[in-house]
């Protein structure tokens, strides 16, 4: 399947406005309002067609032709400035911020996603796993069973790894990564045409499991030592890096329906899966998973903070040994090595809807307001043991948080209505820069499943990346030419500005996935009769320098991935569709899910 075009900001790019004079006032804040019923995800829904994730990954765009400039410096002619994000900072430790609670009103009867449950099986769920992907399976991989732990509050019920009971063993072709039993069937061996220089392809799969009506999402990859973890509809399991071969499968009793971005460094995750199967069930019930063993750990129900507390959509962030829960209006935290609650809803009007996990832990708050049409959000450092705020920034009224791109540095972005911007922060929580792109430049993050209306994570994109003094983003692909391009753009975190321009190699596009040994580490996008491959940017820019070079063979297997994901570990990549659906059931089991690379 091919992906939906991204939808991409306009000419103009970010329009980074400077902060206001010292002195200015902070925007009034009205009385509190009734607290309004459940909201959707923790920002506007997008259009009905317009893929999410993809162009409101900065934030929405600005209108045509708007061209950034100087805040508060009204540009002549088409290009009229919109006032900025950026209000005064009150400093880290300073006033109290007043308004916290419930918040904005969202536009209600949205329409709801079509994730997984969203429709009933076509056939009778397969009881063990097939053998039509078959290099994922090997003999004595044990399928694990997530057992159903109690949901006290205060002592989640931790399960033994031996209580976890393996299945018999099912019919198995291992196969032998090279087409024959790897996912592809046959006689189509991928390295065949292999040329001097490319690297193998190790191993591909196929869909192997029975799927709703409307197909599932695919959470993860995630890699832990010599395994690779992924999640969809009521399974996770675990693969091997070298061969693909399956290691072991966790067996869920509901559809998985959240996860975080990244695990914690010794390879642990917490997972949401919903409390039910039918309709009307919640993603109310954690689960903790060993990626290495896929062993389950403890399970608990979410502690629900009041009348106002909606479970439907939630979203999971990881942060040392700390998973906080966002949702509309409300928030918990759960330590991961044991489950035990660290901390819940914070007093005050202002309430966490969403986190950024990794290197710190981010808050993005939605605050009460006398206008739901013109909301007031702010961000925060939080400390991942206790909750408390380190530090609060607020952006000015109406603008309202999107994305963090980076925790470490922090750079963040934020939309208003058709507007968007993306500014950087000290680690004093004050505004270190605001970014300006330049005249003709557009830009086209990837922030996770087309599919993702509500619940979604406020990290985890790509397309974006950044060091101490540097954040680098890829261009929306150019097809002027004979064939699509793009390039980087560094922009300096001290000023805003662009430092430099890189181009991708020749008839080609790259897309920045995270910053290894000190050089950006970019995605090159297959092309036609033209293998995709990883490469790396040096931070004054140049020319990429390709470390592993996938095959022109396969070149239209990697093309064909749906909502690609891309990881890039231990000298391998692996491509893998970040959604599985198809119009019927041969069609499902057909469906390539995730492929691998090396030398």
């Amino acid at each position: 399947m091919t992906q939906p075009p991204s939808q991409q900001p306009p000419q103009g790019g970010f329009g980074a406005p400077q902060e206001p004079p010292p002195g200015s006032p902070q925007p009034p804040q009205g009385p509190p309002q009734t607290p309004p019923p459940a909201q959707p995800g923790y920002g506007y829904p997008q259009a009905p067609g317009q893929p999410p994730g993809q162009a409101p990954g900065y934030g929405y765009p600005q209108q045509p032709g708007q061209q950034p400039g100087p805040y508060g410096q009204q540009q002549p002619g088409p290009y009229a400035q919109q006032p900025g994000p950026y209000a005064q900072q009150p400093g880290p430790y300073a006033q109290q911020q007043p308004g916290y609670g419930y918040p904005q009103q969202q536009y209600p009867g949205a329409p709801a996603p079509s994730g997984p449950g969203g429709g009933p099986s076509k056939r009778k769920p397969a009881i063990i796993i097939g053998a039509a992907a078959a290099a994922l399976l090997v003999i004595g991989g044990g399928i694990f069973v997530a057992t159903s732990g109690g949901d006290d509050d205060k002592k989640p019920v931790a399960e033994k790894s031996g209580d976890a009971k393996p299945s018999g063993s099912p019919s198995i072709n291992e196969g032998n990564g090279n087409g024959d039993g790897s996912g592809r069937g046959g006689d189509d061996d991928l390295n065949a045409g292999r040329k001097a220089g490319e690297a193998k392809v190790l191993w591909l799969q196929k869909n192997d499991i029975d799927l709703p009506r409307n197909g599932s999402d695919v959470y993860g990859p995630w890699v832990a030592g010599d395994t690779i973890v992924r999640g969809m509809y009521r399974s996770v399991s675990g693969y091997s890096v070298a061969d693909g071969k399956q290691k072991w499968t966790l067996k869920l009793p509901a559809d998985l329906c959240a996860a975080p971005s990244q695990p914690t460094a010794n390879g642990k995750i917490v997972i949401g899966v919903k409390n039910g199967t039918t309709d009307k069930a919640n993603c109310a019930d954690l689960q903790m998973i060993d990626l290495a063993t896929g062993k389950a750990g403890w399970k608990k129900s979410i502690k629900k903070n009041g009348t106002w507390d909606f479970l439907s959509d939630i979203s999971l962030a990881i942060s040392g040994d700390t998973v906080t829960v966002g949702r509309t209006g409300n928030s918990n935290a759960y330590r991961v090595s044991d489950g035990k609650e660290l901390f819940g809803k914070p007093s005050g009007n202002c309430q966490p809807f969403a986190f950024a996990g990794g290197a710190k832990l981010i808050a993005a708050s939605s605050c009460r307001t006398d206008d739901v049409n013109n909301p007031q959000h702010q961000i925060q450092q939080l400390d991942p043991n206790t909750g408390k705020a380190m530090w609060t920034y607020r952006p000015k009224r109406g603008w309202e948080i999107d994305k963090v791109y980076s925790v470490s540095p922090l750079v963040v972005s934020l939309k208003k209505d058709k507007e968007w911007s993306i500014l950087a922060l000290k680690e004093n929580g004050s505004l270190r820069t605001g970014i300006t792109s330049d005249k003709g430049d557009k830009f086209a993050p990837d922030c996770g499943s087309a599919f993702a209306i509500f619940g979604k994570s406020l990290d985890g994109c790509t397309g974006v990346a950044a060091d101490a003094n540097t954040f680098y983003m890829a261009t929306a692909p150019d097809s002027s030419g004979s064939a699509r391009t793009n390039k980087v753009v560094a922009f300096d975190l001290n000023t805003g500005k662009s430092k430099w321009k890189a181009a991708a190699p020749a008839e080609r596009t790259v897309k920045p996935l995270r910053m290894e040994g000190g050089n950006v580490l970019l995605y090159v996008e297959t092309a036609y009769e033209k293998g995709g491959g990883i490469a790396t940017l040096a931070p004054t820019g140049g020319t990429p320098r390709m470390l592993l070079q996938h095959p022109a063979s396969a070149s239209m297997i990697e093309r064909g991935f749906y909502n690609t994901k891309v990881l890039y570990a231990g000298g391998r990549s692996f491509i893998a569709s970040g959604r599985v659906s198809a119009r019927n059931d041969k069609e499902e089991l057909e469906t390539k899910t995730m492929m691998a690379f090396g030398n």
